[in-house]
């Protein structure tokens, strides 16, 4: 894929497009064959209009006049035909491709590492994926075939104006000039119009999205009126985008207007003069007698009659229609190329996790090994610092510190959702970039304290549509956290929506479900990253049977704050500011008396104190 530039629409973004047009190279082909027709049967209307007025209207010949007529009709039915197979066609073509692109840029965007939506807003990708494909589609339906079309059509009707009469033609075509370097002003002035409109779209759709989806936080602190501010003053943005685009519009059409009409007026003008001149008025008709009746008829045929000025007439309309769209048009096309090259600017993206690794093995033991790890989410801004530790088939090992020391940027290491600065992280003395990526994540499953369900059913959230689990055993894992009770009262069971975020479900009964979609995949390693945090205390109670049932024969690593949900690990990691301040058992770093003891002594003291203040409060 080529790279595009960030500020300057390149044409050269045609070439990957038709790329995509490739396995639909047949529609093309016959889109353009069509193009081609109507450029070519499109100056046969006036054509015959002039033979028929001059030929048979003159004359008073109602049988060719009938004939005529009949051809013409038949004529008009077929370029209506033409046009129609042209429309669907170019349209289909574009919904294809795009089709295509969709597909391409939301696998790419699915592999991209977390870093790239640490720093890309969600609304702005999906404006990329939505609107801005949107625009692509309109380069085939209304863009670049049209406008070969519209060129085409320009030259096939001058080429026979010129034929007719090259001094009509050079009347017709002398206010041309004028036209040329309006259509130019109005392509440089909506081109940068076009850019801010989608420029204000992404600000739209990145404003909305997070709004909407942090609604709750802005009516928890009674925010509304004032990101009502902010919405009112981007909406008029993107309104005054929209309406500096509209006004160049309305300079621009009024304009070719008057210059369309300038043109008929010189041509009728002209025309008139040399059919009512004298010396041609004497010589442009002869009447013939034909039985008992005389018939008048062209003398002269290269002098205009009144069918060539009616046939100059269409061919003046015939001609500005397409000079005038050409620059709509073309503004279409550089619309298209402005979506295209955001779209491909994130193809071009190389935020993908590197997945070369080729292993992928029957069995996994699941020992880990981290040696001597840094990373920086941002360069020299680390946040482990020389990280070493060793986890066994079947053990568990707890990470507990403060916020920020690190915990969480340990599993995502692990996961290869960020890469690692310096040292190795192993899994059965291989290192983890030997693995192939998704045999890789696929053996670890993890539940966060955050839990994301989609709008979807429970049974799906819980298997993620995979079609190698089934219902069965969605069933007996939910039966194994003790969820299956809840699910079974829900309308529907396991075909339950649960709405988007889970909004139907309560905190407790979200993280349960999370719970079974990682018991359900069976992992070689479990990682619960504050899993019981935001559950109370009955729910709990429930996940910590289950947790003690599924660590079973798993490695297992555990990031909490409670302490007393991880006293029975093998092996306990105290981090503070990414390093490594103490390891071992619970009751190893009590006999310390360092940071451990001293976390624990200070949430003892506090559920102490709640408890306290709970009893004196009843």
């Amino acid at each position: 894929m080529a790279k595009v530039s960030g500020k300057a629409v390149d044409i050269n973004l045609l070439k990957p497009l038709f790329f995509y047009a490739r396995p639909y190279r047949k529609v093309l082909f016959l889109s353009i064959a069509l193009t081609i027709a109507l450029a070519l049967v499109a100056p046969l209307r006036p054509i015959l209009i002039e033979y028929t007025v001059d030929k048979y209207v003159l004359s008073g010949d109602q049988n060719g006049l009938t004939n005529m007529t009949i051809i013409m009709i038949a004529l008009l039915v077929l370029q209506s035909i033409i046009q129609y197979f042209h429309t669907f066609l170019t349209n289909a073509l574009g919904q294809s491709v795009i089709l295509d692109l969709r597909i391409d840029i939301y696998r790419h965007i699915s592999k991209l590492r977390l870093k790239y939506f640490d720093n890309t807003p969600i609304g702005q990708l999906i404006t990329r994926t939505v609107s801005d494909l949107e625009t692509i589609a309109d380069v085939f339906s209304e863009g670049l075939i049209v406008i070969i079309g519209d060129v085409l059509q320009i030259i096939t009707i001058m080429a026979v104006m010129l034929l007719y009469s090259w001094k009509l033609t050079l009347i017709v075509l002398m206010p041309m000039p004028l036209l040329m370097l309006t259509s130019y002003w109005f392509k440089e002035a909506i081109k940068g119009a076009f850019q801010e409109v989608r420029t204000q779209v992404g600000q739209l759709n990145t404003f909305l999205q997070e709004h909407i989806t942090g609604i709750s936080i802005i009516q928890y602190f009674a925010r509304e009126e004032q990101e009502m501010q902010k919405f009112r003053g981007i909406n008029s943005k993107h309104r005054d985008a929209h309406i500096r685009s509209n006004w160049y519009y309305s300079i621009f059409f009024p304009v070719v207007e008057i210059i369309s009409a300038l043109s008929l007026g010189l041509l009728i003008w002209y025309g008139s003069k040399m059919i009512l001149d004298e010396d041609t008025v004497t010589t442009l008709f002869k009447r013939e007698k034909i039985g008992n009746t005389y018939i008048t008829h062209l003398f002269k045929d290269e002098i205009a009659g009144p069918g060539l000025i009616m046939a100059f007439i269409l061919y003046v309309n015939m001609l500005f229609r397409p000079i005038r769209e050409l620059a709509d048009k073309f503004n279409t096309l550089q619309m298209g190329m402005v979506g295209a090259e955001r779209i491909f600017t994130v193809l071009d993206t190389n935020e993908a996790t590197e997945n070369v690794g080729t292993r992928a093995p029957e069995n996994l033991v699941g020992d880990i090994e981290f040696d001597k790890v840094w990373f920086a989410y941002n360069a020299n801004n680390w946040v482990l610092k020389n990280i070493s530790f060793t986890v066994k088939s079947g053990e568990t090992v707890a990470l507990v510190g403060a916020t920020g020391a690190g915990k969480s940027s340990v599993i995502n290491i692990l996961n290869r959702f960020y890469e690692i600065s310096k040292g190795s992280i192993k899994l059965d003395e291989h290192p983890i970039h030997h693995y192939e990526l998704t045999f890789l994540r696929s053996k670890i499953a993890t539940v966060l304290q955050d839990v994301f369900l989609f709008s979807d059913t429970i049974a799906n959230n819980i298997s993620l549509n995979n079609p190698k689990i089934s219902r069965e055993e969605i069933i007996a894992a939910a039966k194994e956290v003790g969820a299956h009770e809840f699910i079974e009262r829900l309308p529907g069971g396991y075909d339950y929506n649960v709405m988007e975020r889970g909004a139907t479900l309560s905190v407790g009964q979200s993280q349960l479900i999370s719970f079974i979609r990682a018991l359900v995949y069976n992992p070689k390693i479990l990682v619960l990253d504050e899993a019981t945090s935001s559950v109370d205390t009955e729910t709990e109670e429930l996940i910590q049977l289950a947790i003690s049932k599924l660590m079973k024969g798993r490695t297992s690593i555990v990031i909490a704050h409670r302490l007393s949900t991880i006293q029975n690990a093998d092996k306990i990691i105290v981090l503070d500011h990414g390093e490594i301040k103490e390891m071992g058992s619970h009751q190893e770093l009590l006999k310390i008396d360092g940071y451990y003891k001293k976390l624990y002594d200070l949430q003892f003291k506090s559920e102490g104190i709640s408890k306290k203040g709970l009893t004196e409060s009843f």
